[in-house]
């Protein structure tokens, strides 16, 4: 499988939970399994239900964080974009149409979270961008039509 770039802070952060979720979070669901178990019969004991519940998503997610680790390379940016939109970098737009000022820290898929303001690098928007300098004007297909967008500021 291909490598998948990641901030060195999006990596931490990812790191940062996989310990929570082991050290803390599956501790705390063997636990209340075991006290659930105590209980009596099993067939109709719904703490133990719904602790089994946990303990799956938990096991499931941690599983999807060690393979996302195991996927990432961190990608280092200096902050020098030589005037151009690259990995790492916020970028400051202007919709056209509307007027509206957006702004997105250029990610990997992996941290990407437009509500947090970070655009995965692989999304339609994100690939528009790569490359592209201040004052540019990038025409992106999003679910509501063609949206023109302009580059107001490149930042790191």
């Amino acid at each position: 499988m291909e490598r998948v770039p990641i901030t060195r802070d999006g990596y931490e952060k990812l790191r940062q939970e996989l310990q929570r979720l082991q050290k803390e979070e599956r501790p705390k669901v063997i636990k209340a399994i075991e006290e659930a178990r105590g209980h009596g019969d099993l067939s109709e004991n719904a703490e133990y239900e719904a602790a089994k519940e946990k303990q799956a998503l938990i096991e499931g997610r941690i599983a999807d964080i060690q393979e996302k680790l195991a996927h990432s390379e961190i990608v280092e940016t200096n902050g020098s974009n030589g005037g151009r939109v690259m990995f790492g970098l916020t970028v400051v737009l202007e919709d056209l149409d509307s007027g509206e000022e957006l702004t997105y820290k250029l990610v990997g898929p992996y941290e990407a979270d437009i509500q947090a303001g970070t655009l995965s690098v692989s999304s339609p928007l994100g690939r528009a961008l790569i490359g592209k300098e201040e004052g540019d004007i990038v025409s992106v297909r999003t679910p509501k039509g063609l949206r023109q967008l302009e580059i107001v500021e490149i930042r790191p």
